[in-house]
């Protein structure tokens, strides 16, 4: 994990979430954001941003994930089009609709 995303992640923990965050952050391991990460996610920002959206994060987790051999797992993954990179989708959206009991 990129350590924007684990930032991402510790900033926006509420109240109570403290300990089950830190444990699942534990199994991960948090990779710098040197200048061989940034001058990638520059690359792939300029040639993807118009094209696919991609933001400044989503450009600095692709490049980290090039860099040390990872995998995305993530809802959107039309923000991945890069070659090289492991993405999958993770999960379903929650919708908000409950089957009953």
């Amino acid at each position: 994990m990129s350590a924007i995303q684990r930032a991402g992640i510790v900033m926006h923990m509420k109240a109570g979430e403290e300990a089950a965050t830190f444990e699942l952050l534990s199994l991960f391991q948090t990779e710098p954001v040197g200048d061989d990460v940034v001058d990638l996610a520059a690359t792939f920002y300029r040639q993807w941003r118009s094209s696919h959206g991609i933001d400044v994060n989503d450009a600095i987790l692709a490049a980290t994930v090039v860099l040390t051999g990872g995998r995305i797992i993530t809802l959107n993954t039309k923000h991945y089009p890069m070659p090289g990179i492991a993405v999958e989708r993770g999960w379903e959206e929650d919708t908000g609709a409950r089957s009953a009991p």
